[in-house]
């Protein structure tokens, strides 16, 4: 069966985001190897209250940094803001590596990086190939897959024989 096998190493990029800086810096689910779960779209669609609540409850929270960051920033001219620059930062990271934790186990990736959109991938077999059914916050159905080379930019509509499945 398919391994998924990946590193967290975000920490070598540029960062332009205050919420993607500190939640990279305290991620700690690194070298994690992990089983795939595949998903018809029945079985996405049945996740998809829980994963609305866990989207909101991420965005909600990197908004709610990005507003704490700004003020730290303005009141003390910290150019570079730290997760020990206030406890409150801290504590929103760790909220928010939880929040991705919930939506591992239940098989499905936050691929948001920005924290903006809210885009989660669920992997899947469409066409005898491993896909990712794609869904973001503002959908209220999970309607699109892409190929796991292609992303966000490769989606299409999956197929309607699809949702038969159960």
């Amino acid at each position: 069966m398919y391994q998924l096998k990946y590193e967290l190493q975000i920490k070598h990029f540029f960062y332009t985001d205050i919420v993607l800086k500190l939640v990279a810096d305290n991620f700690h689910y690194v070298n994690m190897t992990t089983e795939t779960k595949h998903f018809t779209p029945s079985e996405a669609r049945k996740t998809l209250p829980l994963v609305k609540k866990i989207v909101k409850d991420i965005l909600d929270t990197s908004r709610e940094m990005r507003l704490v960051a700004d003020e730290i920033g303005f009141m003390s001219g910290q150019s570079e803001i730290t997760g020990e620059s206030d406890p409150r930062l801290k504590k929103m990271v760790d909220e928010i590596e939880e929040f991705m934790k919930e939506l591992e186990d239940i098989g499905c990736y936050f691929k948001d990086w920005n924290f903006t959109i809210g885009l989660v991938d669920f992997p899947s077999v469409i066409d005898g190939e491993e896909v990712f059914l794609c869904w973001k916050s503002d959908e209220d159905d999970i309607l699109y897959y892409h190929k796991i080379e292609s992303g966000y930019a490769g989606r299409k509509p999956i197929p309607e024989e699809y949702f038969g499945e159960k």
